[in-house]
Order: C-alpha cells, then structure tokens, then sequence
C-alpha cells in the first residue's frame, strides 16, 4: 500500500477577512475532493486571514500513480485565481 500526502502553503489574495479565507478554502477543498477522490483538509495558519496550509492524503497500489496524482491536484489548485501556492511537499510512504 502506498500512502501519499502533500502539505500546501497557500495565500488566498481575495481574502480580506477569516469569512472570506473559510468561503474560498470550503470551495476548493470540496472541489478537491470530489473531483480526485482524496482526503484535504485546513491544517495550520487557522487565525491569519489571507494565508492556509492544507493537507491531502491518497491511497494507492501504484508509487508513480500517486506522485502524478498530488502533481494534479496542486496544478488544479495553482489554475484557481483566487489561490496562490507559495510552496508544498509531497511525500510517499510505503506500507506492506
């Protein structure tokens, strides 16, 4: 089993409140989710109001699978004007 996880640093540039941070993180968060079937969630920078990190998690069988898999999904979040990713990683575990 191959887990996969990637943490994004974000800065949402139309944000001017924690309201409007929580409305655009909702938004793709969800449409993570849905269109790639994995796990995202709001993990650090909670208070600051134009800053997120955001964590996502898959399972697979396949290494290189999951590697373009986490590429998408940060293209995906890049391709939104609203967010800016300033930096992520990406890590792969193995489990047997």
């Amino acid at each position: 089993m191959i887990v996969g996880t990637c943490k994004a640093l974000l800065r949402i540039d139309g944000a001017f409140s924690l309201k409007d941070k929580r409305r655009t993180l909702k938004s793709i968060l969800e449409r993570i989710k849905s269109k790639y079937n994995v796990s995202a969630a709001d993990i650090d920078d909670n208070d600051i109001w134009n800053s997120a990190v955001i964590g996502i998690a898959c399972v697979s069988n396949d290494a290189s699978y999951t590697d373009g898999l986490l590429q998408s999904i940060i293209s995906f979040i890049e391709s939104d004007p609203r967010i800016e990713v300033t930096d992520f990683e990406t890590d792969t575990i193995h489990l047997d």
